[in-house]
């Protein structure tokens, strides 16, 4: 158990709220209360009981409300208390400051989160769980980040890790027993086993493509020359007018990003500035981030005027398209101008999609929002499915599988007893997510993610 005594801010500590929370956890915590609080000074308190009373200041009392959590019972399974002031940021602050003054120490960044951790109160990656649901800006990154925290993942790690030790406990036989000659039978029954943990550790790492995109948005570039409606088309996705719009070439001279939410998905796209032979200095740079980001994109929106022929400029910036080597859904604007010409041949070697569309009239967006959403994520993606999002997640699951991959090549070419290390180290590899193995330098760099009183 922690022997510092700790307090924070467990709420906004920049902003004026209807109320501020100061979170104490430690065995001085009660301690520290009875100092400050005068309800908790003259009465006996009760676990897990919410009082009404004051806080005692330099320039006077304040009426808040306070709750003692008795240890093992609390989030970090240590004493705590929990003061609920009046949402002011000179109060709170002042409220904290008499923490520290009579104990305490300000917690660091995650550090009750840690507690809890270290004291069997929620396991590792329930607890990045939580920090997901509370980053969370769509209703996909928030179910994933419920899937975390209920324990979702590590279930399934768990009975990974349970199998390896069967597994590893069957090799010990075969190797305690030679004289009995089970060691060929013994092989095949590890390599079915093993074969079975690999294929199901691929399946998650599979979805950590979809994982990486709930958690950070789908990146969109809205490409075209000049004038094609670019600015209309992410006013008519947004649904609001956050780019000018103008009959005048060059308008957007640079990238104008802004997200939106489709089927609980954030998307983030981009308006980049359209791209053509251009001579004026800002613009240049304009089109040079829009190169950027097309490269740096999940799906890019190629906007084309059908009220006007194509030309070399939709030619060139086909090509820049075609050399990113990223997926692309052909966007025909203006509708509504359509004029009876012979359109120059497109060709784009990631096509995915094609559509008309009136970006002026809000046309068929709907559907253009469907072929981003199937085209990223995939037509039957359930966001509530277990997903992997966290990078840390994703490093240690592929270095389990190559471990159990190294083992399924060693087995039938070298001794049972070799084989074991690499299963060993796979089941520890897994274990750097569930935190069964994780190390201090580790287990610092993931709670300093943490904001400070969680």
């Amino acid at each position: 158990m922690n022997k510092d005594t700790i307090c924070a801010i467990a709420t906004s500590n920049n902003s004026i709220a209807g109320i501020s929370i100061i979170r104490i956890s430690g065995e001085k915590s009660l301690e520290i209360a009875k100092k400050i609080l005068t309800k908790f000074q003259s009465s006996e308190i009760k676990p897990r009981y919410m009082y009404l009373t004051d806080v005692v200041l330099e320039n006077g009392t304040d009426k808040c409300l306070a709750v003692y959590f008795k240890a093992p019972y609390s989030f970090t399974g240590e004493d705590v208390v929990e003061i609920h002031l009046h949402g002011g940021i000179k109060l709170t602050e002042m409220v904290l400051k008499k923490c520290i003054e009579n104990g305490a120490r300000l917690a660091t960044r995650g550090e009750f989160s840690k507690q809890a951790f270290l004291n069997g109160k929620s396991s590792l990656e329930s607890l990045e769980g939580v920090i997901d649901i509370i980053n969370a800006e769509s209703e996909a990154e928030l179910s994933a980040g419920y899937n975390l925290a209920n324990g979702k993942l590590s279930q399934e790690l768990y009975n990974m890790q349970n199998k390896l030790t069967d597994i590893i406990a069957e090799i010990d036989v075969a190797l305690d027993y030679p004289e009995e000659d089970i060691e060929y039978t013994t092989e095949n029954q590890v390599k079915k086993s093993l074969q079975e943990i690999y294929d199901n550790i691929t399946n998650l790492i599979a979805t950590s493509k979809n994982g990486k995109m709930l958690k950070n948005g789908i990146n969109i570039a809205i490409v075209g020359k000049p004038n094609v409606g670019k600015s209309s088309l992410l006013n008519a996705l947004l649904n609001f007018d956050r780019a000018i719009v103008t009959d005048i070439a060059g308008t957007t001279r640079d990238s104008i990003e802004e997200s939106f939410e489709y089927k609980n998905v954030k998307f983030n796209v981009c308006d980049t500035a359209g791209i053509r032979d251009a001579q004026d200095k800002v613009e240049i740079i304009g089109i040079d981030r829009a190169i950027a980001q097309i490269k740096s994109s999940n799906i890019i929106l190629f906007v084309v005027d059908l009220s006007r022929e194509l030309d070399e400029e939709d030619k060139k910036i086909m090509e820049i398209i075609n050399s990113s080597n990223v997926n692309c859904i052909l966007v025909y604007n203006k509708n509504d101008l359509k004029q009876d010409i012979k359109p120059m041949q497109i060709e784009l070697n990631k096509k995915v999609a094609e559509i008309e569309i009136s970006a002026k009239n809000a046309e068929n967006i709907t559907k253009l929002k469907d072929l981003l959403y199937d085209f990223t994520l995939g037509k039957d993606f359930d966001t509530s499915s277990l997903t992997i999002t966290n990078e840390r997640h994703l490093q240690a699951l592929k270095e389990a599988n190559q471990n159990i991959l190294q083992a399924l090549n060693a087995i039938g070419k070298v001794s049972l007893d070799c084989v074991v290390l690499d299963i060993k180290n796979s089941w520890n590899s897994l274990g750097k997510i569930t935190g069964k193995t994780i190390t201090d330098e580790v287990l610092d760099a993931i709670f300093t993610k943490f904001c400070l009183g969680k």
